[in-house]
Order: C-alpha cells, then sequence, then structure tokens
C-alpha cells in the first residue's frame, strides 16, 4: 500500500471509532401517546474528548477541551473549551484535515503559519483521549496522527466580557514547520 493508502485506512479508523463513540445509546422511551424522534442538528456527536494545550502569541495555554466528531472521512471538527464546565464559553474551532488533503492543498507558508501535524503533536505526550478505554483512545490518537490540524481562537482576550472580533490561530505546542 501506499502512504496515502495508509493514510485514507487510519483516517477510515478514525471515522469508524469517532461514530461508534459517539453513536447514541437507544434508551426506551417514557409511555406517550406518539413519540416523536428529535430533530437531528450540526451541534450533535461531538462526543470524542480530548485535551492538550495550546500556544497562543507564544504563551502555552490550556489544556484546552475538544470534543469532536468526524463530519467527512477527511476532516473532522472539534468544539474546544477552556474547561469542562456545562457553561464554559466555546473558545476555539479545530479542523482535523487528512494529510492527503491538507498537504497537497495548503501552500507550505500558509501550513507553518497555521497548521500542525498531529502525529508530531501526540508523539509529544501532551494530547490525551479521554473517557474511553485506553485500547481504544491509542487507535483513535493513530488514526488522528494522519491529519494536520488548523485552530481558530474566537474569544480574546480571555478575559474579555465580549467577543473583539479578534481571531487567533493557536499552533500546538510542538510545532514544527515543515520544510517540504
Amino acid at each position: 500500500m501506499t502512504r496515502k493508502d495508509w493514510c485514507m485506512a487510519g483516517l477510515c479508523v478514525l471515522a469508524g471509532l469517532l461514530i461508534a463513540v459517539t453513536a447514541p445509546v437507544p434508551q426506551a422511551a417514557a409511555p406517550t401517546a406518539v413519540t416523536q424522534a428529535a430533530p437531528t442538528t450540526p451541534a450533535q456527536g461531538h462526543d470524542l474528548h480530548v485535551s492538550a494545550p495550546h500556544r497562543v502569541d507564544g504563551k502555552v495555554m490550556g489544556p484546552y477541551h475538544h470534543y469532536c466528531k468526524a463530519v467527512s472521512p477527511e476532516v473532522f471538527e472539534c468544539l474546544i473549551y477552556d474547561s469542562t464546565d456545562p457553561k464554559a464559553l466555546l473558545v476555539q474551532v479545530e479542523y482535523f484535515v487528512a494529510k492527503t488533503v491538507s498537504r497537497p492543498n495548503v501552500p507550505l507558508a500558509t501550513w507553518n503559519k497555521f497548521y500542525h501535524d498531529h502525529a508530531v503533536e501526540i508523539a509529544s505526550g501532551t494530547v490525551k483521549v479521554l473517557d474511553v478505554p485506553e485500547e481504544e483512545a491509542k487507535k483513535i490518537a493513530e488514526a488522528a496522527a494522519q491529519t494536520d490540524g488548523i485552530i481558530f481562537h474566537l474569544w480574546w482576550p480571555m478575559d474579555a466580557k465580549a467577543p473583539t472580533g479578534v481571531v487567533k490561530h493557536p499552533q500546538s505546542v510542538n510545532h514544527k514547520p515543515r520544510t517540504k
């Protein structure tokens, strides 16, 4: 198999694990005259919980709590909060993009400025896959290592009473620029 085939296989494994982890657990409905299915929304399914620190304006911050889901075989998205408090503010969004998609489509200078390699970040030991058994966490991390990440920090400065409209692009703590 080629490197591209391995990357796609890894992403398929991650997608399958994400779907398995985030699939709703059937529960018995309360007796009612008419049972209606709840509508699904794009916000549902962000159930994969990962924590990692980020470097924002040169300062290590976090750890941030990522709640992720697969949106396609090549893209995963994470809603990121600064705590696990149910009333925590959404402060960042991160996209995990298959390297087979990001690398040929994002110019190197842009990649080095805004993207990071999840293989490097995961190997550093700063990323933790939470709320799943250890073996499943390892498989998720292995598949995530086949992606690049781009983060958008939406609430800046962190102590602001309201968003200011400033969008930052944090990096992984161990970001290494690519040369090719």
